[in-house]
């Protein structure tokens, strides 16, 4: 973890990685609302910030007993791996006594050992136990042992003189290698669960608004830390406040999906190098009515951004999620570049991840500045001169026919 603090800097987050200071240190005028999605997309295990309380059907966990042990801590699932194995060892050596005991095996061991040359004077040579050497209940507990994780030392053996020795000698195996598939299974879905993958997927710490196109724009900034690709890349964003139907009915939590805009166009991106993602803020959008004033204010909503794709290497879905809340949105700014052509091959500078810069934006909501056209004309735009001359220096020197 303090290698990774030490080469990504912290002007982004990473997902799954909580901040190390919190924003309400800078915000003390009003009290920060709960989130929804923490804003190192995940809370509560891996869950959405919700507690449930008051489930009665505790019974359906149990029916699903594979993803409940998945879902386990680290501390749990170690401690049922080894319960499980320490039961099932114990139930047997209790068995394996039984059928000693019933046998007579315990006290004709018994005699052999305060008597030993009277095997030979009294026929009792001709005495077959069922297991050899039983003892005690300590030696039918390493006995125990050694049938269901298959380690034979010699010293015990089962003979043909009991069938019921057999039958559980067959049972015990069968039950050690059920036991070996679930607990191993469970361990190796934990150790390569795809949140991990997750974890170098990053997004910027803050989202902005600023114009593009001559339209407000919703924008943020997106990034994979490592060489292999995520296939199938998609990326949504979804709108979480709470809102008031016509008839009176209060959604606390109201999820209303918001359309995406990137470079490739639709939902699905080549997460190569970083991009910003965008949405347009027009006439469907629900930050339509939002301005500066309301947005850290009144507005009391919360933007969720997911990225799902597949882990080029194990062919498993992966998601990374972050929020935004009212005040981490930065209105009348935009990403710097972090990307430049050099010695032939682009490079992505990622210190620069989460830089912005000031750029003219109109202090009004999308509505206003669709219905009154002359905001935009008294507004001191950046000289398209200074674009024009950059595109020109990073022309590739090389064309595409």
């Amino acid at each position: 973890m303090l290698s990774r603090k030490g080469i990504i800097p912290e002007e982004y987050v990473l997902t799954r990685l909580a901040e190390d200071v919190p924003d309400h240190a800078r915000y003390r005028a009003r009290e920060r609302r709960a989130r929804f999605v923490g804003k190192n997309g995940a809370c509560n295990n891996g869950a959405c910030n919700v507690a449930h309380k008051n489930i009665r059907e505790q019974g359906r966990f149990l029916q699903d007993v594979f993803t409940t042990l998945v879902d386990l801590k680290w501390p749990h699932t170690l401690l049922i791996f080894t319960m499980s194995f320490l039961c099932s060892w114990l139930l047997f050596g209790m068995v394996w006594w039984l059928i000693a005991f019933a046998h007579g095996d315990l006290d004709h061991s018994t005699r052999l050992q305060r008597s030993p040359g009277e095997g030979v004077a009294g026929g009792s040579d001709s005495f077959v136990p069922c297991v050899t050497s039983i003892h005690s209940f300590t030696s039918a507990f390493l006995f125990s042992i050694e049938v269901q994780v298959t380690i034979g030392f010699g010293g015990r053996m089962v003979t043909e003189e009991c069938p019921a020795a057999i039958l559980v000698l067959i049972v015990q195996n069968i039950v050690g290698l059920v036991i070996n598939a679930i607990m191993l299974g469970c361990i190796f879905m934990k150790t390569s669960q795809a949140h991990r993958r997750a974890e170098t997927l990053i997004f910027s710490k803050h989202a902005v608004i600023a114009l593009r196109e001559g339209k407000l724009c919703f924008m943020l900034r997106v990034g994979d830390l490592r060489k292999s690709m995520i296939i199938s890349a998609t990326i949504r964003m979804q709108v979480v406040k709470k809102t008031a139907s016509l008839e009176g009915e209060v959604v606390p939590l109201n999820q209303i999906d918001i359309q995406m805009e990137n470079p490739v166009g639709g939902n699905s991106i080549f997460l190569v190098s970083p991009l910003i993602i965008y949405h347009v803020i027009d006439k469907n959008s629900p930050l339509y009515d939002i301005s500066p004033l309301n947005l850290h204010h009144h507005e009391d909503l919360e933007i969720i951004v997911i990225l799902e794709g597949v882990v080029e290497t194990t062919g498993i879905t992966t998601q990374a999620r972050t929020s935004y809340l009212a005040d981490e949105i930065l209105w009348g700014q935009r990403f710097v570049p972090i990307v430049a052509e050099e010695d032939g091959r682009y490079s992505v500078d990622y210190s620069k991840f989460g830089n912005t810069v000031k750029v003219p934006t109109p202090s009004c909501t999308a509505r206003q500045l669709e219905e009154d056209k002359s905001i935009m004309d008294t507004m001191p735009l950046s000289p398209k001169g200074t674009i024009r001359k950059r595109s020109v220096k990073l022309k590739p020197k090389f064309t595409i026919s």
